[in-house]
């Protein structure tokens, strides 16, 4: 694996220099990619430009994730359209593009009579590593995402927390440029969910392996992501950096320590709109006077200001409307 900006780090032993290379602008570039199952249309027309980083890949269920990534891994023809994934062809090229890609499916594919060592091992054979550098790796990948304690049981005895632990470390073990996760928390709890998101999330950002994540939840993209790519019903409805998702609004949040109901009460009296979400006062920005008047309240009734900051725009409030359109349309 490598570390920021592509150095080598040191979880796995440095690759062979001949497969170090400079990423491309673009990790994936589809011009008018379609792909139709009979008279059912998965991907239509999609053009997409993905930059290296962390992406997510959001949708509901049946929005055509899954055969995207079956196309841009060359396991999938497309019926129309074109596709490109590190630079290569997928139509062309997809044997050698494998070699510079990790995939995790999203449904259970373990073999439960083996351990995870033979399992990861066995993977990273087939992707080319000889005996001693495929056994090394599985050590260090097993370790990486939590399972070297537990490496020499078989799969079967394993939890779905564990299984799917399994699956990334597959992925991972051939030190990859890409990911392609396809809903890596599928099946676990929140407890679960937290620590698979926190493994892809420290996967992305220490050893700079790009990764494009699949996913139906909005809270998993704005914890882990970078990027964020919306498909509905094979369509893309919006694209962009997860920052242009969720602007600050023009809403003050403000949460205290203390007698809040005095402190709206004295805000009001003052002539300003304070309205509860929860634990949260929310206020119009109408300058910096609301500012400076929350302040100057909290601290003549001893209300510790605990958050003081613009309120940032939701995924799930931004996208209802686009999808809400979508299915009317449909």
């Amino acid at each position: 694996m490598r570390g920021p900006g592509g150095a080598p780090s040191s979880l796995f032993p440095p690759p062979s220099p001949l497969l170090l290379y400079t990423l491309p602008v673009h990790i994936v570039e589809t011009a008018g990619l379609t792909r139709r199952f009979g008279t059912v249309t998965a991907l239509d027309a999609l053009d997409l430009a993905i930059p290296p980083g962390i992406t997510g890949l959001v949708g509901a269920n049946g929005a055509g994730k899954s055969t995207l990534f079956r196309i841009l891994l060359g396991l999938l023809p497309p019926t129309s359209g074109t596709a490109r994934v590190l630079g290569y062809d997928v139509a062309t090229r997809g044997p050698e593009l494998r070699q510079f890609v990790g995939y995790m499916p999203e449904h259970d594919c373990l073999p439960g009579d083996v351990s995870a060592t033979e399992f990861v091992a066995h993977m990273a054979r087939i992707s080319g590593l000889p005996g001693d550098a495929a056994r090394e790796r599985t050590a260090e990948t097993l370790r990486h995402v939590g399972l070297f304690e537990e490496r020499y049981r078989e799969i079967r005895s394993y939890s779905t927390g564990m299984k799917q632990r399994v699956k990334l470390a597959q992925a991972l073990v051939h030190d990859p440029r890409l990911l392609f996760l396809d809903e890596p928390t599928n099946g676990l709890d929140p407890a679960g969910r937290d620590d698979m998101l926190d493994l892809v999330r420290r996967t992305g950002r220490e050893f700079g392996i790009s990764i494009v994540m699949a996913t139906h939840l909005l809270g998993e993209i704005e914890r882990v992501c970078d990027q964020v790519v919306v498909i509905d019903g094979g369509r893309l409805l919006r694209q962009g950096p997860l920052a242009d998702f969720t602007a600050a609004t023009g809403t003050l949040l403000v949460e205290v320590e203390g007698d809040d109901d005095a402190l709206v009460a004295v805000l009001r009296g003052r002539g300003l709109r304070v309205e509860r979400d929860g634990r949260y006062l929310l206020l119009p920005v109408a300058g910096e006077h609301v500012l400076d008047a929350v302040r100057d309240a909290a601290a003549g009734l001893d209300c510790g200001i605990v958050r003081l900051e613009r309120r940032r725009q939701a995924l799930e409030d931004l996208f209802r409307p686009e999808l809400e359109a979508a299915d009317a349309a449909r």
